[in-house]
């Protein structure tokens, strides 16, 4: 028998859940505590029950997947290696949370704004630490102009919500590794994108 405990962490899971996939085609300020209660089967004033407003579910959202693009970024750094290995297992790590929850990445690259006062803080200072993270590792592929080449990649990444399809005949990690050969060849300027193919990278 599931604990009460049990009952409310599955409960707000599944409200997390279906705020995600509201506020991601509808945009946060567009929907509604009614809305999340419709579709929770929950009457509005039992989600409060759970959260104390719309807000803190957003922050939810928003910190959970902050924290999963970190934890990934982290425990590369700790990593030796070449910098366009390391390059290429951050774009790894970077699509496979995308990939994983694509209404959670979609919330947070585009609703995260919608926070106030520390929690925007808070959020602020962690997409700063993990641009900071990337720009360490880019810093050495394209030192010539890091911050326009982080930009460049984090773009790539960051789009792959719009169109990545988990039935499609690519995966994440596919995926990532035809990004990173195609972004090296062109940050590096000397195809060590396309020897990385010789090294073992599916094509």
């Amino acid at each position: 028998m599931k604990t009460t405990t049990a009952i409310g962490a599955a409960r707000k899971d599944q409200i997390l859940e279906k705020a995600a996939e509201l506020f991601s085609q509808r945009g946060y300020h567009a929907t509604t505590m009614r809305d999340l209660g419709e579709v929770t089967g929950l009457l509005p004033g039992s989600l409060y029950a759970h959260f104390s407003g719309k807000e803190e579910i957003l922050y939810q959202i928003v910190i959970d997947a902050a924290r999963q693009f970190l934890g990934g970024m982290e425990a590369l750094r700790a990593q030796p290696g070449p910098p366009e290995e390391k390059l290429r297992a951050a774009m790894r790590a970077h699509i496979e949370v995308v990939a994983r929850d694509l209404d959670g990445a979609r919330v947070f690259l585009h609703e995260w704004r919608a926070l106030r006062g520390g929690r925007r803080a808070e959020i602020t200072r962690l997409r700063r630490r993990y641009e900071d993270l990337w720009d360490e590792i880019i810093r050495d592929v394209a030192p010539a102009d890091p911050k326009l080449a982080r930009l460049l990649v984090l773009s790539a990444a960051n789009w792959t919500y719009v169109w990545y399809d988990p039935r499609g005949p690519l995966g994440p990690e596919e995926i990532a590794d035809r990004y990173s050969e195609l972004l090296l060849d062109g940050l590096s300027g000397n195809g060590k994108g396309k020897t990385s193919r010789r090294r073992g990278v599916r094509p």
